[in-house]
């Protein structure tokens, strides 16, 4: 399969290194410094483009792999509140392509059936009251994370008592804590630290009175998000429309 690349920063570089180990072709690399390859003839030869970059410049990146006819496999996160509906429209009503998730690791997969199943028990047990907290590198723009926002997301859809995540505290890299969890019965707060090089640690916490339930996904590297990525780009060649992890895993729509 021939892959373009659009950002070539550390994750770009691992997905590079992950998709040469299976056997891919990478046809074209797109970074800060020559947007004027979306136009080039290597970049419209790929099956495939897989963009990681950032809220700021991933929508203007998803049109112009779009105008170009290609395929895209997304994990930039910051964007889907402004341009959501239109990217969902361009895939379902003009035939554009974009497998997107806040998160390609497949233990993040995994931990997400798991963060519904037991959502889905906890609906159960209005005792457990429950909250979120994320840590990231210093480098993450957006807070709380895209993951965070789907993890509360498959919360809210089973547990009737909450229907809103709101932001909880946040930790900045200097230490400093602004925001409260504090919050309405009806809210889930969703925390975030930012410090050091943290690759990604998502805590979901169910806490009574008598005790506490706590689960955790803390990424070691950069590998399983690079082999997510892809392992969806594998599975876009030969599919259409807006798609994302749930197509990849069916096991997240039991």
């Amino acid at each position: 399969m021939k892959i373009a690349l659009i950002g070539y920063g550390k994750m770009g570089k691992e997905i590079e290194k992950t998709a040469l180990d299976r056997g891919h072709e990478i046809v074209c690399i797109i970074d800060i410094n020559n947007q004027e390859d979306f136009d080039s003839e290597a970049f419209r030869s790929a099956d495939v483009a897989i963009e990681f970059t950032n809220s700021m410049v991933a929508y203007q990146n998803y049109i112009r792999t779009f105008n170009a006819g290609i395929k895209l496999v997304s994990g930039s996160t910051g964007w889907m509140a402004e341009h959501g509906e239109e990217i969902k429209r361009l895939c379902k009503e003009e035939g554009k392509t974009l497998f997107w998730s806040s998160n390609f690791s497949l233990g993040v997969a995994i931990f997400s059936a798991v963060n519904k199943y037991l959502a889905k028990i906890m609906n159960q047990f209005p005792a457990y009251d429950v909250s979120m907290s994320e840590t990231h590198h210093i480098h993450k723009l957006d807070a709380p994370s895209g993951t965070a926002i789907t993890l509360a997301e498959g919360i809210l859809e089973n547990i009737d008592r909450k229907d809103k995540w709101v932001k909880g505290t946040l930790t900045a890299p200097d230490g400093t804590i602004s925001g409260t969890t504090h919050c309405n019965a009806n809210e889930l707060p969703v925390s975030s630290i930012r410090e050091g090089e943290v690759f990604g640690i998502h805590s979901i916490r169910y806490e009574s009175e008598v005790d506490s339930i706590t689960i955790t996904h803390d990424a070691k590297n950069r590998g399983g998000f690079a082999l997510g990525a892809v392992l969806a780009a594998e599975y876009t060649a030969n599919h259409e429309g807006f798609l994302g992890m749930s197509d990849l895993f069916p096991f997240l729509n039991e």
